[in-house]
């Protein structure tokens, strides 16, 4: 009966296994769900989907689906019918409809009305229809269809809810932000920073550790609280940004990793660079000729235990990187790539993150050397190259 829904989810990418599958179907035969939508869709998704990133194609899988009466795909002889017990539909017009929204039903002579209704009004209708009141269609007043209103409607194949107030609704997304294959966000940096997780207790005891006070409390014989150290990320990142020039169309996705960063690592320090890591960085942009830092004083003062993300799109001439007076706006003693090896020399753990698209990588000469310096550990600025760079820092 599920094995539409278990293809569509592998055609979508979704690792979900044969095991998983038949896990799922175990769970339904044990009647855990009996006539309840929402809670077949909170089954179906806790036992198949175990990575968050895969939800928001879990829901789209979902609602094409189960999204109403009929389906999208043709095979051959026509729409491919799909099954939606009635007492679904009922379960979640209980639900959701308020008394004076079911008193309007009434009016319609009840919910098995409606759904009979429905059936007739499929099998006169043979063609799509928009308005009125009384075809199944769009933008009118029918209890059936998208987009009109009706207090005892059904909404069929409608990609959001105007007035809230449909009895059948497969189409809630509720996880868009989480999808790597859409546009990275702060939230989605957050969820790729948290794998570079080392917890440690440290600092004062200000915790309380429930299990030890009941266990001191059950031996005493009175109430004995015990506190502990509270637990912090201990990982330590240094952040390096370029800023400028290039890298100016990228300023808010990079100010959304600024800000995921700041808010997931307690330990975090953060430096300015001009397109290549040279003798000097700083902290303010408006002050960047006469209060820079030195390099030097920088990778003596933050040890060799600090992971380092450089961020920038790498785009400059080769002579920046490769040549003493390369750089662009200031005569450079030494080369770029002579700093970058003192930089990864100080810092095994360190990667860097691109924002251009990395199918266009290939077209800058400076991308290459830079990717080479870092042996390859240059990554997108999407969720799945964040999430491949923080792995890599892990280790």
């Amino acid at each position: 009966m599920f094995m539409r829904f278990f293809d569509g989810m592998r055609s979508a990418g979704i690792p979900v296994s044969l095991r998983e599958y038949l896990t799922f179907l175990e769970a339904l035969d044990r009647n855990l769900v009996i006539h309840d939508p929402e809670g077949f869709y909170y089954l179906a998704r806790v036992t198949m989907v175990k990575n968050e990133k895969f939800l928001d194609r879990f829901d789209r899988v979902f609602s094409h689906v189960f999204k109403g009466l009929f389906d999208d795909t043709d095979d051959g002889n026509g729409p491919v019918p799909v099954e939606i017990p009635e007492e679904w539909l009922r379960k979640l017009a209980e639900k959701h409809l308020t008394p004076e929204e079911r008193a309007e039903i009434e009016a319609l002579g009840g919910f098995e009305k409606l759904m009979e209704t429905l059936a007739e009004r499929l099998a006169e209708q043979e063609g799509r229809h928009q308005g009125g009141n009384k075809w199944i269609g769009t933008a009118g007043t029918s209890p059936f269809g998208a987009y009109g209103y009706n207090p005892e409607g059904v909404r069929i194949g409608q990609k959001e809810s105007r007035h809230r107030r449909a009895v059948k609704v497969w189409d809630k997304r509720e996880f868009r932000n989480l999808d790597d294959s859409v546009e990275i966000g702060t939230r989605n940096i957050k969820v790729a920073l948290r794998r570079l997780r080392r917890w440690a207790r440290d600092g004062a005891a200000d915790e309380l550790d429930l299990k030890a006070t009941i266990r001191h409390t059950a031996e005493q014989g009175w109430l004995d609280v015990i506190t502990r150290p509270e637990r912090r990320n201990a990982v330590k990142v240094l952040l390096f940004f370029d800023v400028g020039g290039s890298m100016d169309p990228h300023v808010r996705v990079v100010e959304e990793l600024f800000s995921a960063a700041r808010t997931e690592f307690s330990q975090l320090e953060y430096f300015y660079f001009h397109n290549c890591l040279y003798e000097g960085v700083w902290k303010d942009n408006r002050r960047r000729w006469n209060e820079q830092i030195p390099t030097e004083e920088i990778m003596r003062t933050y040890g060799g235990d600090y992971r380092v993300i450089m961020v920038g799109d790498a785009s400059m001439s080769p002579y920046e990187i490769a040549y003493p007076g390369g750089a662009n706006e200031h005569w450079n003693p030494e080369s770029g790539e002579t700093w970058l090896r003192r930089l990864r020399d100080t810092w095994p753990a360190s990667i860097w993150i691109n924002p251009l698209p990395e199918n266009s990588w290939g077209w800058t000469q400076s991308i290459d050397m830079i990717s080479r310096i870092f042996e390859g550990r240059m990554y997108p600025l999407t969720l799945t190259g964040l999430e491949s760079g923080i792995k890599e820092l892990a280790r």
